[in-house]
């Protein structure tokens, strides 16, 4: 018995083993009768055994056609699924997205996009994984997600694409207790006597402060390390220090005057949120939306 190279005898096969008919084979595969005769005939001749025997109506299997008819309906039916899959994707009614970002990128820039993604494609499946810029670039660099949407400053090497996207402020914010320094123009030095309340371990905002106030000969020691900037502003809410956040995260608090912002003789720089994708990533169909959407 030969080994058969051609996949167009299988499909033969499978349409007139379960129509029972070439007639109705060949209409469902849009090809003449006689093709689909020549076909069952080099397969035949291709595996050595009668297939089909001729019925009242047609064409019926033979034992060994229906041997071979069972295994080849399972890989038939699961390539026209594939198929059928991968037009869904391909149309954006399937598909997964990965994102990794940031509380912070994911609350003052991400949230509306993906409200407008998913509203446009509500089929596609949208994962975020949650975590710091350093976790969220080393999961790019290990394809575990399509792509990140972080704050600088980070180090992202030759291999990322980086989009700027929106410009952000870092500030210090202080309630009642520390009245005194309100409208005051304070020394960065004023810092180091505060009870200050900052974001704990590596994340990007941390570093950020830490490095602007180093190079300013000013050294901080926390009384507060806490795992959210939310976090944060509901401690300074609470009067239990001055908070070191993104403005964003406090506006509404010092709109209504609940807080109030520290002046500085020094300017604190601004910082960016930035899309970063892995150009050795392939993106699926869904992900290349995603970023059009978001006009990168």
């Amino acid at each position: 018995m030969e080994t058969v190279n051609n996949l167009e005898y299988y499909k033969v096969f499978y349409h007139t083993a379960r129509a029972g008919s070439l007639t109705v084979a060949a209409r469902e595969l849009s090809i003449s009768q006689p093709a689909v005769s020549q076909s069952i005939k080099q397969l035949e001749r291709a595996v050595s055994v009668k297939l089909f025997t001729r019925a009242a109506k047609g064409v019926r299997l033979t034992t060994e056609g229906e041997l071979l008819y069972g295994y080849v309906a399972k890989g038939y039916e699961q390539i026209v699924l594939g198929e059928q899959k991968l037009r869904q994707m391909l149309n954006l009614e399937l598909g997964e997205i990965h994102i990794g970002a940031s509380d912070m990128t994911l609350q003052f820039y991400l949230l509306p996009y993906l409200e407008r993604f998913h509203e446009k494609y509500p089929q596609i499946k949208v994962a975020v994984s949650n975590a710091p810029t350093p976790e969220t670039l080393l999961n790019l660099q290990e394809s575990k997600i399509d792509f990140g949407v972080v704050s600088t400053p980070f180090e992202s090497g030759n291999d990322f694409r980086v989009s700027v996207v929106r410009e952000i402020e870092d500030t210090f914010v202080a309630g009642r207790r520390f009245i005194q320094y309100k409208n005051r123009m304070l020394d960065l030095q004023e810092l180091e006597e505060m009870p200050l309340i900052c974001l704990e371990g590596v994340t990007s905002t941390r570093s950020h402060m830490e490095d602007f106030l180093q190079k300013n000969h000013v050294s901080i020691c926390p009384e507060f390390e806490l795992a959210t900037s939310d976090m944060i502003v509901q401690f300074a809410l609470r009067n239990l220090g001055v908070g070191c956040v993104v403005r964003e995260f406090a506006r509404e608090y010092l709109e209504e005057g609940t807080l109030f912002e520290l002046r500085f003789n020094r300017i604190l720089p601004k910082r960016h949120f930035c899309v970063v994708t892995n150009p050795k990533n392939p993106l699926s169909v869904a992900a290349k939306n995603m970023l059009e959407l978001l006009g990168i």
